[in-house]
């Protein structure tokens, strides 16, 4: 593939085999048989994938990567799905079965990929992936921190994060600008919100959108009670709450409508 359309699709391939088998080796569950590869381009990482217990597929939307796999990967056969991750539906390819997302995802699409988990976390117990470091922190990151935000907390509601390592821009093909980290998510046990999601996420977004001022000021738009204004919670800024409180937050906020 040209470094043209490379950069055309977002994309830089790692070209490293001993990262390459480290991020394979990342996935560490044994409650799922299928996993799914989000752009392999030359499979770089697809071969160690293929050496797992597990039935790999892959999704990649760039013909000349698929041409590629489709000749050198013959035992991949009929699972390489010539797709965009973004508008698929899992189970029209897995049916009810389980699978694990893995992959070196395009930088411009990786918050992306996130969001469509999260929605089909019913179907993915485990994620690992590479993303650009910044990103990949984001979304590791606890409370109390600059970087801790919206999908920090999304993702954390769901999942167990884990920064696995930073990878230095030099093992890719075209050499990104930046460092890249690997992360591990890995499905809660119960990964169902006790409050109504929709609000839930309502309620993370809108007070992450004036992250310098207080609750009382930032939520002022969803017309909450004067009582429910006075609560101490309201005095925080949403970067010092915790998922927990985010959550505890909404079922005030939740039952302040009835």
């Amino acid at each position: 593939m040209s470094v043209r359309a490379k950069k055309y699709l977002g994309q830089h391939f790692l070209t490293d085999e001993l990262i390459a088998q480290q991020i394979a080796d990342s996935l560490t569950r044994n409650d799922y048989e299928n996993v799914l590869e989000i752009g392999p381009g030359m499979g770089v990482l697809t071969k160690y994938l293929l050496k797992k217990k597990y039935t790999t597929h892959v999704i990649e939307i760039d013909a000349e990567s698929v041409e590629y796999l489709q000749a050198h990967y013959l035992n991949l056969a009929n699972r390489i799905i010539s797709k965009d991750f973004l508008k698929i539906d899992l189970s029209e390819h897995f049916g009810k079965e389980q699978v694990a997302i893995i992959g070196n995802f395009p930088y411009n699409i990786s918050t992306q990929i996130v969001f469509k988990t999260l929605e089909n976390r019913h179907q993915i117990p485990e994620f690992s992936g590479m993303f650009q470091k910044e990103v990949a922190k984001r979304i590791a990151e606890k409370e109390g921190s600059k970087v801790y935000g919206i999908l920090s907390v999304l993702t954390q509601a769901f999942y167990d994060v884990e920064y696995l390592f930073t990878v230095p821009p030099t093992v890719f093909n075209p050499p990104p600008k930046v460092e890249s980290g690997v992360i591990r998510l890995t499905r809660k046990e119960n990964y169902t919100l006790p409050v109504d999601e929709k609000l839930f996420y309502r309620v993370v977004k809108t007070a992450f959108q004036q992250r310098r001022k207080t609750l009382r000021n930032s939520l002022k738009t969803m017309n909450l009670s004067d009582s429910l204004r006075e609560d101490t919670i309201f005095a925080k800024r949403p970067e010092q709450l915790s998922v927990q409180e985010f959550i505890s937050l909404t079922s005030k906020i939740e039952k302040d409508a009835v």
